[in-house]
């Protein structure tokens, strides 16, 4: 089975090493913050929050689920619109939104047990007994495991955030040797 071949649009010099400057000082930042809270994750809360009020509609289990489902479905979403629209760097920041998204949500699943992380609930005052993974990893009888999940989960993460600035660079290594070729020189 083979991939349909996307003709991205062109990337220029100039904004290819703006977003691979604005990738690595990024990564840098969330390696030297690693595992805690940073400025990006309020972008992503809000989405979360948003999840549990979308899915409250269509149950308890997806009400549960849905801040999760919301905070790794949006910037899934805005990928794929990119993707459509052949928009190399878009698609690339949606997906290292989305992985980035998911280091916060293997941080909330490695603090079921301890649920110290401060929480954040629309409408009432939080408490410990709403922690999304204490709740869904107790119904799934994993709650032991919470720690171990995590940080599987942050691995897979941290994997997709350097897949990503890797394939942005490989992308972009393609269009400019499909230019060099189409110019005729090697």
């Amino acid at each position: 089975m083979q991939l349909p071949k996307i003709e991205w649009q062109p990337v220029s010099r100039a904004e290819f090493y703006g977003w691979l400057i604005f990738y690595g000082v990024l990564l840098l930042y969330l390696a030297r913050h690693f595992g805690e809270p940073t400025l990006l994750d309020n972008v992503h809360l809000p989405i979360h929050e948003g999840g549990h009020l979308f899915f409250s509609y269509f149950g308890e289990t997806l009400h549960l689920w849905g801040g999760t489902i919301f905070q790794l479905l949006i910037p899934a979403l805005l990928a794929w619109y990119f993707v459509s629209q052949r928009q190399l760097p878009g698609t690339t920041f949606c997906m290292f939104a989305f992985f980035h998204s998911l280091t916060g949500v293997a941080t909330y699943m490695s603090d079921a047990i301890a649920r110290e992380l401060p929480l954040v609930t629309v409408g009432a005052e939080a408490d410990p007994s709403d922690h999304d993974w204490f709740n869904i990893f107790t119904q799934l009888g994993v709650l032991p495991h919470a720690v171990q999940i995590g940080s599987t989960t942050r691995f897979i993460a941290w994997c997709g955030l350097l897949g990503t600035v890797a394939w942005f660079y490989w992308r972009y290594r393609q269009q400019s040797r499909e230019g060099s070729l189409a110019l005729g020189v090697s």
